[in-house]
């Protein structure tokens, strides 16, 4: 049987939680919905959409129009390049997808970001055209539904069964765990280990580099 891995890409492959949290912020502040850093850095991993749709209600319940909704992940865009013109990598994470590569073991990405904001990442990662990405803008709806990793398992031709989910957030575990998929958990987005735990995850490694050196617990075995 054949063992695959879907990774999320923010603060699981790439260190850009941070600039996210940044980029929202000021984003929202210019659009007049001031909100503490650490309400927003909860919400990382969602879509955009959701995110801001959920900003509104935690504001007072204003419900924003779909115009603002693209203004606000628009400016957000921009912000966050402006931010962080060059990604680095996390401990470990290019090697982690080299190993892969060398073992043969299948291998994508489920990421709620958007082009043009992701191409830097996957550059950093040296992720060419023969790796499945699947973004934002391929699915119908975001994480916490299933449908990035669903499609993701889908383009790799591998059985449900099969997939891993490698994510940073509660909302990448939840997601797998509706996909039907099992995951692992990260704390290199901040989230803490009970609370990958809670959410999901059979296993929490603190960095891609932990997990690379624990690849059999995994069942995966070169």
């Amino acid at each position: 049987m054949a063992r695959a891995l879907i990774f999320d890409l923010d603060g699981t492959l790439i260190d850009t939680v941070y600039a996210h949290v940044f980029a929202w912020q000021r984003a929202l502040s210019e659009a007049g919905l001031p909100l503490e850093g650490w309400r927003i850095h909860r919400r990382i991993g969602m879509s955009g959409g959701l995110f801001t749709r959920a900003v509104g209600r935690e504001l007072g319940g204003r419900q924003l129009s779909d115009v603002e909704v693209e203004q606000i992940q628009g400016r957000h865009g921009e912000l966050y390049r402006e931010l962080l013109p060059e990604r680095r990598p996390l401990p470990g994470a290019v090697e982690l997808l080299a190993h892969l590569r060398a073992i043969g073991v299948p291998f994508g990405i489920g990421t709620s970001g958007r082009r043009p904001e992701i191409n830097a990442s996957l550059d950093a990662l040296g992720v060419g055209e023969g790796v499945v990405v699947v973004e934002r803008g391929d699915v119908l709806r975001a994480k916490p539904e299933p449908d990035l990793f669903l499609a993701c398992q889908e383009r790799m031709g591998v059985q449900i069964g099969d997939c891993t989910v490698v994510g940073d957030a509660v909302w990448d575990l939840l997601a797998a765990r509706r996909a039907g998929m099992l995951s692992v958990g990260l704390l290199t987005g901040g989230y803490g280990e009970d609370e990958l735990a809670r959410a999901g995850a059979f296993r929490v490694y603190r960095d891609p580099a932990e997990l690379d050196a624990s690849l059999d617990e995994l069942g995966i075995v070169p």
